[in-house]
């Protein structure tokens, strides 16, 4: 099995990985299908059903689908533009996208929100569809946005694709255990079995370059995160907290007032920027989706301006040795809120990063894999409700925790030698076995939970 680190981490934007950024990528695949077909075509059609449609207006699926349609993708995204193209859009009543004349496509008629059941592949279903000049669908595709930006037609999903394509990989673990057999063997970390995989099927230069714009883009995150206030997007009124706090600790250093958990509020500062950043419709990297976006950059930033003898030079190492936990937590189970809860988000992007913490302050890769089991064990039976559909409560304060338990479970784990009861593995498959059991209104369809429980005006 392999998964890329540049596959658990993209660049894209808020608020939803799965909800936004899965949306418009089906809708650029969608344009390449029709590119590539004989016929003419002169007007889209969209369906959203499940977790898209019931909290599609709160992650702005509905915007994300008609700015695909319209060619835009999250790697490139410029919200200007893509602000100008809305207007012109619901203007001409077209949208135009490269490689094509203007294509029908009225979003107050063309784009519906279906609340039936979910189609049968997963709860993020949409379908496609391309219209003659009478306005007869001649084409159409189904696509699942499965988490974490990952996309699938119907096909792939029935034929049971995975992301295990291409050459073989010299390190080409499916399991927790697998991993850690092959790294005693090799007598290799898990990051550099990872850095020799990803090497296999790129280079060396490209992986330090892209690992480096991960980071920048994670930092300039938090840092943007850290220096806007105000009243985030959506209707529920949600203020922007990360900037007040970050300005009290700054005023509280040198004044002998700070208690030790204070570090806590640092950990949480980092995450919840970030998190204020996605639900704000910024740049964001998917971590690996955006609601959990804030846990592993927190962690890095924690490592980094408070772990004494910390270096810049082992973020590749934390992304690296992350981004194998990640893989195997979606291979195994899930990253999509949608099918298993919040869990299967900030409890992966929780253990990814304690990995990624616990590797760069020396553990072995049997104390990494404790402390990735650590993690998601705490994370385990937790609901995604989200009040109003939106990516804000409870989600922005849940990734400052996520972070918290993070260090806390890498700390755990270095203070012993990799021996513990609970495999990873067995936490990963438990996970899965919840999100199965777990009620739908629970998995991110803002029909239980918090988002019942408080008013949403």
């Amino acid at each position: 099995m392999f998964l890329s680190v540049f596959d658990m981490f993209k660049v894209g934007i808020g608020p939803s990985s799965s909800h936004t950024m899965g949306p418009m990528v089906a809708a650029a695949r969608f344009l390449d299908e029709l590119r590539a077909s004989p016929f003419e075509f002169h007007g889209l059609r969209a369906s959203l059903h499940g977790s898209l449609a019931f909290t599609g207006v709160g992650h702005a699926t509905d915007r994300a689908t008609v700015l695909g349609l319209a060619g835009f993708i999250p790697e490139t995204f410029d919200s200007v533009k893509a602000d100008a193209a809305m207007a012109e859009i619901v203007r001409t009543k077209t949208v135009t996208p490269e490689g094509f004349g203007a294509l029908a496509f009225d979003p107050r008629n063309d784009l519906k929100f279906d609340f039936g059941p979910n189609l049968p592949g997963h709860a993020n279903g949409m379908i496609l569809m391309a219209t003659d000049a009478q306005g007869d669908v001649t084409y159409q595709q189904t696509y699942y946005s499965i988490g974490g930006g990952f996309v699938m037609t119907e096909a792939e999903l029935a034929d049971g694709k995975d992301t295990d394509e291409g050459d073989p990989v010299p390190y080409p673990f499916k399991s927790a255990a697998e991993m850690l057999e092959m790294a005693k063997i090799a007598n290799k970390s898990i990051a550099e079995m990872k850095r020799t995989n990803e090497i296999a099927r790129g280079c060396t230069e490209s992986l330090r370059s892209g690992t480096a714009r991960i980071w920048q883009v994670m930092n300039d995150c938090i840092n943007k995160g850290l220096t806007h206030d105000g009243i985030l997007p959506g209707g529920l009124n949600v203020r922007r907290r990360a900037k007040g706090i970050h300005d009290a600790l700054l005023a509280e250093r040198g004044m002998n007032l700070n208690a030790p958990h204070t570090i806590n509020d640092w950990m949480s500062v980092y995450a919840m920027a970030v998190n204020e950043e996605n639900a704000a419709g910024g740049q964001v990297v998917t971590a690996p989706t955006n609601g959990a976006a804030g846990v592993v950059p927190a962690t890095i930033r924690y490592y980094l301006d408070h772990v004494p003898g910390a270096t810049e030079s082992k973020v590749e190492e934390f992304l690296l040795t992350s981004a194998a936990i990640g893989g195997l937590v979606k291979f195994n189970a899930s990253i999509s809120g949608a099918e298993a809860g919040c869990q299967a988000e900030v409890g992966s992007a929780a253990a990814m990063a304690s990995a990624g913490l616990c590797a760069v302050m020396g553990g072995t890769p049997e104390q990494v894999e404790n402390a990735a089991e650590i993690a998601l064990e705490h994370h385990l039976g937790m609901t995604c409700d989200p009040v109003k559909g939106l990516v804000q409560v409870p989600c922005i304060e849940r990734n400052g925790l996520g972070a918290i338990k993070a260090v806390s479970a890498a700390s755990l784990a270095l203070r012993g030698d990799g021996q513990h009861l609970v495999p990873l593995d067995a936490c990963i498959e438990t996970m899965r076995q919840t999100g199965v059991d777990m009620s739908e209104k629970y998995k991110e369809t803002s029909l239980g939970g918090l988002a019942v429980n408080i008013p949403n005006c």
